[in-house]
């Protein structure tokens, strides 16, 4: 696996944990709400062609829980303090979940440091008709099952006997995924009026068995965010980087390549 390092930043006042790899154009990948406690294979695999960052957002795993953090937006804005601080520009967003919500949140705000952005199963919207998970409602074992098509994942993931230090990130996860989405249930109502906002070259991927947001929430992002492009992913629950990680990270340098050569 590529080598890592991770450091601790303090950015508007919250000391933030980030781990980075690789070299090359920057890429950033926001988590959703598992967190990022550990570098993953995707992560490596991405390392290869990019500088990857990635960061754990304020009040999640080993950040710090800011005063200012209230809603999505808190986040938003601090993320653009993040890329100041790194002078980031020219970078590729990439967000998964909560983290494409955050994604969005961005791009609607400001898309001028961003040279392209890939949401992946992002929440933030209310479809009529498509009806979401209530992930709160969940137990941990109900969570698993509704994560991943593929069983045998599954049951590894159940199989697995965390250890006190993992409980105590997992709830503190959870409380600030609580305070981010509980009311309204994961989604801003003001969100989809913004999206046309979005100018950079946008990639919409979604796993085709995702239980917790349907992928038919694929076709109303793309609808909503100029020129945004669609791909489904077969055989792939609601984290397509983790379980179908190569198919992933093919299609995210695909549409790198393919949009900033």
């Amino acid at each position: 696996m590529t080598d890592y390092r991770e450091t601790f930043e303090t950015i508007a006042g919250c000391r933030t944990r980030i781990m980075r790899a690789g070299k090359g154009r920057p890429l950033m990948f926001l988590h959703g709400a598992r967190g990022a406690s550990a570098f993953a294979p995707f992560m490596a695999k991405l390392a290869e062609s990019f500088e990857v960052f990635v960061p754990e957002h304020p009040g999640f795993g080993g950040s710090d829980m800011p005063e200012w953090l209230d809603n999505i937006g808190d986040l938003a804005y601090f993320y653009a303090d993040m890329f100041d601080h790194f002078g980031l520009r020219d970078l590729h967003l990439v967000g998964t979940s909560l983290g494409g919500w955050l994604a969005a949140e961005i791009a609607v705000r400001n898309c001028g440091p961003l040279a392209s952005l890939s949401l992946v199963a992002p929440a933030g919207l209310r479809v009529k008709g498509l009806r979401k998970t209530d992930i709160f409602m969940l137990s941990p074992e109900q969570t698993v099952r509704h994560l991943f098509h593929d069983q045998k994942i599954v049951e590894a993931v159940l199989a697995h006997t965390p250890t006190e230090a993992e409980i105590d990130v997992e709830l503190k996860n959870r409380l600030i995924m609580a305070k981010l989405a509980w009311e309204p249930r994961l989604y801003n109502p003001h969100l989809h009026k913004w999206l046309h906002r979005i100018s950079t070259p946008t990639l919409v991927l979604w796993g085709a068995q995702d239980r917790i947001i349907p992928a038919g929430y694929g076709e109303e992002f793309q609808r909503l965010i100029p020129g945004a492009k669609l791909e489904i992913i077969d055989q792939c629950g609601h984290l397509p980087h983790m379980e179908q990680a190569a198919a992933f990270t093919a299609r995210i340098t695909g549409f790198i390549r393919e949009v900033a050569p």
